[in-house]
């Protein structure tokens, strides 16, 4: 009955006579973070859409983590209120649901291993052509809200906020600063890396609102806003996709695409290539209709400054227990390698 109601909002009609449970993945496993993800199996009653898959990803709350709250209420608003107008490669969504009593939420998704998709991480082979694909993508759905008033108070997208106003900003900039320093504190590895940095928790942290107060007087668009290379996907013939829209917001279009290229290529392929890699994204912006596309040169600058974020919020904030020791390293690495490349805290200090 649940099912049916969830999915009864954007399928009219359905019905969902039986549910088996093929999987589910909870906190601690490695692959999941801020949420958990049941496969079922379904069988629909009479007078339900034929197209319907008997497959379905649900995405749930992780256990009893009301502080994840912003992020749920977020995704959902995102798949109820957006992706039904993109043309994106992106999970369709059969329904989503969010309790503000008791922060559950619920978004019932199309398995996308039907299509043959994989899901790359730091630890797996990500080719130059994956990475461009992937940009394209971001470049449409940053082109489709370029400078949007939608986006702005008073619009139908207002709820999304940004990088320093609304619930998911607060979380992120208040409610995880102790948290950030706690991995800082214990996990060794993380707190000699910010060592090698020459800075501090609160220096980082002061660093990313220097950033987002800066970038907001630049062009705004609809970020997906978590770009790392493991919330994407892979298909077959090569194409990528974009997954998890939790920390989707208003933001500078840099923050999307500097924080996959950081992440998804080693750091040899990535000093080689990224700025081939913006210059090709930018191309893809103008391309899907941003008339008044920002420079090269601003955009790099802006993608240099953008690994203050990727350091501090990215993956400071993220516990080895999410992803395991290899990914959580390897994430850390490239980045804090870029940061150095990119000299970010001498381009934060400018905009202070």
């Amino acid at each position: 009955a649940y099912l049916t109601r969830l999915m009864a909002q954007a399928v009219p009609g359905v019905t969902v006579t039986h549910v088996d449970m093929v999987e589910a993945k909870t906190y601690g496993e490695q692959f999941v973070s801020t949420a958990g993800r049941v496969i079922v199996n379904v069988r629909y009653g009479p007078g339900s859409p034929e197209d319907l898959p008997t497959r379905l990803v649900v995405k749930v709350a992780r256990g009893v983590d009301k502080i994840l709250a912003p992020f749920y209420e977020n995704e959902v608003n995102f798949y109820n209120r957006v992706r039904p107008e993109l043309d994106l490669e992106t999970p369709r969504s059969f329904g989503a649901g969010f309790d503000a009593v008791s922060s559950d939420f619920a978004i019932v998704l199309e398995d996308l291993t039907l299509r043959g998709a994989t899901f790359p991480s730091v630890l797996s082979p990500v080719t130059l052509d994956n990475v461009r694909s992937i940009l394209s993508q971001q470049a449409k759905l940053h082109a489709r809200f370029w400078e949007s008033p939608r986006l702005r108070p008073g619009g139908d997208l207002a709820w999304a906020g940004s990088h320093v106003e609304g619930k998911v900003a607060e979380l992120m900039m208040v409610g995880a600063e102790p948290l950030i320093q706690h991995e800082i504190d214990t996990v060794s590895f993380k707190r000699e890396m910010v060592q090698r940095l020459r800075t501090t928790g609160p220096a980082l942290r002061n660093g990313t609102l220097a950033l987002h107060r800066h970038q907001q007087s630049l062009p705004q668009t609809l970020v997906e806003g978590d770009m790392h290379i493991g919330n994407s996907y892979i298909l077959p013939d090569g194409s990528g996709g974009l997954l998890d829209w939790q920390l989707t917001c208003r933001g500078h279009h840099m923050h999307d695409v500097s924080y996959l290229v950081t992440t998804a290529l080693s750091v040899e392929d990535r000093r080689a290539h990224e700025q081939d890699l913006v210059r090709f994204y930018l191309d893809r912006l103008a391309v899907e209709g941003v008339a008044d596309c920002p420079s090269f040169e601003e955009s790099f600058t802006e993608f240099g400054r953008c690994l203050m974020w990727g350091v501090y919020i990215g993956w400071l904030t993220t516990p080895v227990v999410n992803y395991g020791w290899e990914i959580t390293v390897m994430n850390h690495f490239r980045l804090t390698t870029a940061f150095e490349d990119h000299e970010t805290a001498r381009l934060i200090a400018q905009v202070v």
